[in-house]
């Protein structure tokens, strides 16, 4: 699939249109209409955070970087481990979202649709990650590390319900944070970034296939340990390639803005929250 190259104000105003529909979708409250011709090859989502409250908050993209001021999404999200936004049909818009809750339960939610119960015993992951179209299925894929370091892939039917666990990993506990939304490297498979306890940033190319999902990996940089979170929250550049977002310890919020090499897949970093963003536990 080929990147956008440039900022076109056309394209971007596109994007810009796409990204407030996907948060509104992801609320129920609208359609989406755009395709993947209009918005690019980047996920659209967007950037959410949930309080220790259990309130959520979406922000969207402004087309250089920044974002907008927050809107409500939801309240009442409250004891859950993981929340993630799903993308079934390749359109870049969210369509429904995934939620962890601590008793092991996984359910997804879609627009104004019941919950829909899709998996139990999950408890034994201490991460998870939504990582888009991972594995080469139709949907919207998940990855789960357990507690023992190993990884699993459970891949999306495109209704938000998945396959059975497949093992694609080991020795992952080494990491401290994972993520991934996308594309870092221009070959329109989506990518996975890793931090180790020592701080170095890895990348694992994805080679969209679903037993072996990813390749060797390859260093990025170090120094990454001066982030307590590190979310991969799609396109927030409006240049149809997928974006890195970090938060420290004081409550900043960077950017770091996607380049599709996968030599350097990212520009230096820019800030864009001055502070605040520690309220929130979780991001998706």
């Amino acid at each position: 699939m080929a990147k956008i190259s440039g900022r076109r104000h056309g394209r971007t105003a596109a994007r810009l249109a796409a990204a407030i529909t996907a948060a509104l979708v992801a609320t129920g409250t609208a359609a989406a209409s755009a395709s993947a011709a209009d918005v690019g090859d980047a996920p659209m989502f967007g950037l959410y955070g949930l309080d220790g409250s259990g309130t959520a908050y979406t922000y969207v993209p402004q087309g250089d970087g920044t974002l907008s001021s927050r809107v409500l999404f939801e309240t009442g999200m409250t004891n859950l481990k993981f929340v993630g936004l799903a993308d079934n049909d390749a359109d870049n818009l969210a369509d429904g979202r995934w939620q962890l809750g601590t008793s092991g339960n996984i359910y997804y939610y879609e627009g104004n649709s019941p919950a829909k119960k899709i998996g139990y015993g999950w408890d034994t992951y201490n991460t998870v990650v939504s990582v888009g179209q991972f594995g080469g299925g139709k949907g919207g894929d998940l990855l789960a590390r357990d507690t023992k370091g190993d990884l699993y892939l459970y891949l999306g039917y495109g209704d938000g319900t998945v396959t059975k666990r497949l093992k694609v990993g080991n020795g992952w506990d080494i990491y401290t944070q994972i993520a991934g939304n996308g594309d870092l490297t221009g070959d329109g498979k989506n990518d996975l970034v890793a931090r180790d306890k020592a701080g170095v940033l890895w990348l694992y190319k994805g080679t969209g296939e679903q037993k072996a999902p990813y390749a060797k990996r390859t260093k990025i940089g170090s120094g990454w340990n001066q982030y307590n979170t590190l979310f991969g929250a799609g396109d927030l550049t409006m240049d149809g390639i997928t974006d890195l977002v970090a938060r420290n310890a004081k409550g900043e919020l960077y950017l770091y803005q996607g380049t599709g090499d996968a030599a350097a897949p990212f520009k230096p970093k820019s800030l864009i929250g001055t502070s605040g963003w520690n309220t929130y536990r979780l991001f998706f």
